[in-house]
């Protein structure tokens, strides 16, 4: 893990940042569907889970990109990670209580997906995981009991978070497509409509291609 400050007397964002930061603190979500059609088929027909190759894909994006990398460090200051891992939810049907853990990301997607499936087994198994430790991670949690069309997180001190989170929902049929509901959430000092619009063509992109026979 590196963690690279940003000069700020240089960083061509300074000014946005500043604006968002003093002046209108805010964050913002969009809610979209991502079609999943060819996505799911090729899942299927190798009898992989949706989870954990859609958590792939979302890692994917985010670490082709600064902006959903960005973090203050211990001190204060602004920089981004050179990585980034996801953290996500595993449900406990018999509590109805959830537990957080994070898998190490991996460029290759069967190496990453046989380790999340580790990972959630090994939680499924052992109950409560202790905290993640690391502090260059984004957040996925997953709602597969309904599908909406709107959601919005509240957090207490989120106009201090840069992190992007990421909530999907219950997919759905329309006609011949499957679309899957997906909320993404960031800080609007460090991301602007135009990041968050091209993460999610960009996220569309790769699965519309998505060939589990490829090498990632």
């Amino acid at each position: 893990m590196v963690f690279t400050p940003i000069d700020r007397k240089t960083w061509k964002r300074e000014n946005t940042y500043e604006h968002f930061v003093k002046n209108v603190p805010c964050t913002f979500s969009m809610n979209v569907n991502i079609d999943i059609t060819h996505f799911s088929l090729e899942l299927k027909s190798h009898d992989l889970k949706l989870f954990p190759s859609f958590l792939y894909a979302l890692s994917i994006i985010v670490n082709r990109h600064e902006e959903f990398r960005m973090a203050y460090d211990k001190n204060g200051n602004l920089g981004y990670y050179d990585i980034s891992h996801p953290s996500y939810t595993v449900f406990h049907e018999e509590t109805e209580c959830f537990s957080t853990l994070s898998t190490e990301y991996d460029e290759n997607f069967h190496a990453f997906y046989a380790k999340s499936q580790e990972d959630t087994g090994e939680c499924r198994k052992n109950g409560y995981p202790s905290p993640c430790e690391r502090k260059n991670i984004f957040h996925v949690s997953c709602i597969p009991w309904a599908n909406f069309t709107g959601f919005n997180l509240n957090l207490q001190k989120g106009y201090e978070y840069l992190s992007p989170i990421f909530t999907i929902g219950k997919f759905s049929q329309d006609r011949d497509k499957i679309l899957l509901p997906l909320a993404l959430q960031v800080n609007h000092a460090v991301c602007d409509g135009f990041h968050a619009a091209r993460f999610i063509n960009e996220l569309q992109e790769w699965v519309e291609n998505f060939s589990h026979d490829n090498s990632y």
